[in-house]
């Protein structure tokens, strides 16, 4: 065993197998003993399969014929030494279109300010709010607001639904394209849960709240002074809104 301390990057590429034997089995030893740490390894353990399941259907598609690198060289091979430089251009455009092709599912959408943020709490929803074996990372309240306020370097104050029939399940920290984000779970106990999603905003700090929906998920996004929220849940409609006007109204008391 060395003696190199076990590292964030240790931690991605062991979920994505990608050690050496020995410092795989190293970071194994190292998650018996830090069972806080495993919780999170686990986490992106789920995401990593949740992700790999969602491309396996534009993984197996077959490639167009006009992207097909074989076709492209033996082109290449027939044609005179002149238009090299042509064939050269058309190889990495066709490099190109491959990636383009393979990651167009993944790409589509929005990607700023606070569309982006409402599609990342509704994949949020889609990913945690449907798993009954460990749908949060931490159930505890206080090293919850404490743990997200550290990942986020920012004051989080966790929203209180009690009055509106809601109790907190707890949370996790979530990674997002912009940086990491809390979310946190609630459910009335009669099976419906919801997912507020918050972290801070690069594009569109101050914006007002903005009604989205998507398939069974609708919500309610907006951004206070550098902080956006957007809360989601299986109902659409304005049966949120008055849910949303209470963690905005509490929020701002931070």
């Amino acid at each position: 065993m060395s003696n190199r301390p076990i590292s964030e990057d240790d931690l991605h590429a062991y979920v994505d197998h990608a050690l050496e034997p020995e410092r795989q089995a190293e970071v194994a030893a190292y998650l018996e003993s830090h069972p806080d740490v495993a919780k999170r390894v686990a986490s992106f353990s789920d995401q990593r399969c949740w992700l790999r399941s969602a491309l396996a259907p534009i993984a197996e598609e077959p490639l167009p014929p006009q992207l097909n690198l074989s076709r492209i060289i033996e082109s290449k091979r027939r044609r005179p030494a002149p238009f090299r430089w042509a064939i050269a251009a058309m190889l990495m455009l066709a490099i190109g279109g491959v990636g383009g092709w393979a990651l167009r599912g993944a790409t589509e959408g929005p990607a700023v300010g606070l569309a982006a943020l409402a599609q990342e709490a509704s994949d949020s929803y889609k990913v945690y709010a449907s798993d009954r074996t460990r749908p949060v990372e931490l159930r505890d309240s206080a090293e919850l607001v404490q743990w997200v306020s550290n990942r986020l370097r920012q004051p989080v104050k966790l929203p209180d639904l009690t009055k509106s029939g809601y109790r907190l399940m707890g949370g996790r920290v979530v990674p997002t394209a912009h940086g990491p984000a809390a979310m946190f779970m609630y459910d009335d106990d009669r099976g419906e849960r919801l997912v507020i999603l918050t972290r801070p905003m690069t594009s569109d700090q101050n914006a007002p709240m903005a009604a989205h929906s998507g398939g069974d998920v609708a919500g309610f996004s907006w951004a206070d002074g550098g902080t956006g929220y957007s809360l989601v849940g299986p109902r659409g409609g304005d049966s949120l809104r008055p849910l949303a006007n209470e963690i905005r109204k509490q929020a701002q008391t931070i």
